[in-house]
């Protein structure tokens, strides 16, 4: 079952990401109720995550199992054992939960999208360092940027500021509270060319950042916060998204220049945009535009483009 099913699913979404050159993309995601897994390639790797769930079978029967599925992911897509890695995670969390490190390999590898040079990890996070799900996103942010000055919040690894910088940014800002991520950002715009001044890089608490920011800042701006966050790292209490999210887009607002836009996406499910208490010129719902075809139909994000 789970071999047809995968084979089904890899013949189609293999020819749609030949067809576009795209080397990372997602090939399976929980299809069949009795395989709860994600499959990603990330050019010739494979990136598996297991979603945890009550299997009722004891460790010795769930490695049994997991081997199984896994020697038919090998056949299936023709990536030898050696190529895959393979991630348990909850199935319900924040980005906070995603971005434990579960372990000390160290393991870093270079991939390409639409050209540009990213540094992934697929042994020692429950993410790999760059979100495909967002791979349309990042290409409108690069067709927008030409010129203008970006401001990227909650910046993980940086993509946004890459596709930015590719672009043409006239200067391109990235924050992020993790020391790690942000030096992570960094070297991705390194391997871009991207190293002058007009590249920054903050290390801050966004909630903070935001409240410091004079008007007129930036005339482009990402944000894809955490659904949940109560780092140590914060001076405020915690970030909740649903409770905080129209005090941050609003700060966002006050930052950015007549005209300006806003790129606001979150990955909690239940998630509900107070449209009446945000001030600006219009709000679009692009969460469909934005969604890949390796995702089609599977997209537990929402996305819109928030204009001043």
């Amino acid at each position: 079952m789970f071999e047809n099913r995968l084979a089904k699913v890899f013949k189609h979404i293999h020819k749609q990401a030949k067809r576009q050159d795209i080397t990372c993309y997602r090939v399976y995601d929980h299809d069949l109720p009795e395989f709860p897994m994600s499959i990603d390639f990330y050019e010739d790797k494979l990136y598996i995550a297991e979603y945890r769930r009550r299997h009722g079978m004891s460790d010795e029967e769930h490695e049994q199992w997991l081997d199984a599925a896994l020697a038919v992911v090998e056949k299936v897509l023709c990536v030898a054992q050696d190529k895959i890695y393979v991630k348990q995670r909850q199935r319900k969390q924040g980005r906070l939960g995603q971005y434990q490190k579960v372990s000390e390999e160290k393991e870093y590898f270079v991939v390409e999208e639409a050209g540009l040079k990213f540094k992934v990890n697929l042994s020692d996070y429950l993410d790999t360092g760059l979100f495909l799900d967002h791979r349309i996103t990042r290409a409108m942010v690069k067709q927008e940027a030409a010129g203008k000055r970006v401001l990227n919040l909650f910046a993980y690894t940086g993509s946004f500021s890459v596709y930015a910088a590719a672009g043409g940014a006239s200067s391109v800002t990235t924050v992020d509270l993790s020391k790690t991520y942000l030096t992570w950002a960094e070297e991705n715009m390194v391997l871009n060319g991207f190293n002058d001044t007009s590249f920054r890089f903050d290390n801050a608490d966004v909630k903070q950042y935001l409240q410091e920011l004079k008007p007129n800042m930036f005339d482009l701006v990402i944000m894809d916060p955490p659904t949940f966050s109560n780092s140590k790292k914060m001076k405020d209490d915690f970030l909740d998204i649903q409770r905080d999210h129209v005090e941050l887009i609003s700060n966002v607002l006050y930052a950015m220049s007549p005209g300006a836009i806003l790129y606001f996406s979150t990955n909690f499910t239940k998630f509900i945009l107070d449209k009446e208490n945000i001030h600006c010129s219009t709000i679009k719902d692009i969460t469909g535009a934005t969604t890949p075809f390796d995702f089609s139909g599977k997209l537990k994000r929402y996305c819109w483009k928030i204009v001043k």
